[in-house]
């Protein structure tokens, strides 16, 4: 047994050198084991003999980090029984009242959470804590005309039911996120911020109707202000911090940047939990491994060939490079192909979800990295609340700085838009 082990840990350590973002040696590979298994093995309610991994909830949506995420990968809309599928998070905000206390929140957190439910709805909870609401999934069919035959997009009409803690008061905005893939994080946390900022066009200076910008967010480890570059508002400037908010929000576990229970002080039962003994149910080594595993996970590089040279002529022809830049360079000047320029861009009001995260607006979105689609063995979903099945959709959904290149796509004859589709197919 002991030589079979042996064995699956070479294997391991040589798939990880090969396909990871970085070379390790054995002490970064323990430490990315370690990260792999907080990452993957369920948390356990506290109290518990099982000490390393309890504290989970009270009010959670899975049990473990992947559990959420669906493998690394995108995460899907529905349940093998076609309900909402946790990763959907409904996200809460209310609109500030201007008083000082609201721009102090909106200083440091970038939103103003409900008052009962908090930010994030929680659909699952421990012992006798009710949790906080289910998803239902609705969409409204609209029809569109081209090409001399019919398209359709698919407008999400998504709804909280069984709110166990009363109803939303009216000014209350819900947006719904999809959980986005975690390959490819250690290559944005890799890229040098000088390389974002060149593509700055905020005032649209060369009048291309693109005009990017920067989310400037306030970090709870440097206690400042940095570029924010992940979210779909790039409302997070580090990759750790991302890790410990959903940690927090999907699974009330608290770290040194989210301490104690995720209840708000209208939730009795949720205050009222058995706590776990720690103050901290992952410890600063444990998220910093967690971080690094997410660090190194393999990345993706698209395979350029015939199609690639044609799809990518396609692509810079409908002038989608305006915002989905190709590359971007990390400090040692090396080309990431995350064809995303990671600023934020007006998308138009039918994308516009009514929340505002620090300077990005209700109709701005950070460019989604385009990478990983000829990796998911599953049905995936596309835009930030999963309305899109197919990257037609996608496209058909873009407006605002985006409405040119959605036209242009339009214009295109049959052939390159199979041409296209096929390109982003394979990225």
């Amino acid at each position: 047994m002991k030589q079979k082990s042996s064995l699956i840990y070479l294997i391991l350590f040589f798939v990880i050198n090969l396909y990871s973002s970085q070379k390790m040696n054995n002490e970064e590979y323990d430490k990315f084991m370690l990260g792999r298994s907080f990452f993957t093995i369920p948390w356990v309610e506290a109290p518990s003999a099982t000490t390393a991994r309890d504290g989970l909830g009270p009010l959670f949506n899975a049990n473990t980090c992947i559990g959420i995420k669906h493998n690394l990968g995108r995460g899907t809309l529905y349940t093998t029984s076609n309900n909402a599928s946790k990763s959907l998070i409904p996200k809460l905000s209310i609109k500030s009242n201007n008083t000082n206390l609201h721009k102090d929140i909106l200083a440091r957190e970038g939103s103003i959470a409900h008052p009962t439910y908090g930010g994030q709805i929680a659909i699952s909870s421990i012992n006798d804590v009710p949790y906080e609401a289910k998803v239902n999934i609705d969409f409204e069919k609209i029809k569109l005309l081209f090409d001399e035959s019919e398209h359709f997009i698919y407008k999400p009409n998504y709804s909280l039911i069984n709110l166990n803690y009363g109803e939303l008061n009216k000014n209350t905005n819900i947006t719904y996120r999809l959980a986005p893939t975690l390959y490819g994080m250690g290559l944005l946390s890799q890229i040098d911020e000088k390389s974002i900022l060149e593509n700055i066009d905020e005032n649209d200076l060369n009048n291309d109707g693109i005009s990017g910008k920067a989310n400037y967010v306030y970090s709870k480890i440097t206690q400042q202000k940095e570029l924010g570059r992940f979210t779909y508002k790039a409302s997070v400037a580090f990759l750790k911090e991302q890790v410990a908010n959903a940690a927090f929000n999907d699974m009330g576990l608290s770290t040194s940047i989210h301490q104690g229970e995720n209840c708000t002080s209208f939730q009795k039962e949720c205050n009222d939990a058995p706590k776990s003994k720690d103050v901290l149910d992952i410890t600063e080594e444990r998220l910093d491994a967690i971080t690094f595993y997410l660090e190194n996970l393999p990345s993706y590089d698209p395979t350029k060939g015939k199609l690639y040279e044609k799809g990518i002529a396609v692509f810079s022809k409908a002038t989608c490079t305006s915002c989905h830049i190709p590359s971007l360079k990390n400090k040692s000047g090396e080309e990431i192909y995350t064809f995303s320029d990671l600023l934020l861009h007006d998308m138009g009001e039918g994308l516009s979800d009514g929340r505002s995260e620090f300077m990005a607006l209700e109709s701005e979105f950070r460019t989604a990295p385009l990478w990983g689609f000829k990796t998911e063995k599953k049905e995936y979903r596309l835009l930030h609340d999963g309305r899109a099945k197919t990257f037609e959709e996608a496209i058909l959904w873009h407006g605002g700085e985006a409405n040119n290149a959605k036209k242009n796509y339009i214009a295109l004859n049959k052939k390159d838009k199979k041409l296209l589709l096929e390109f982003l197919k394979g990225l």
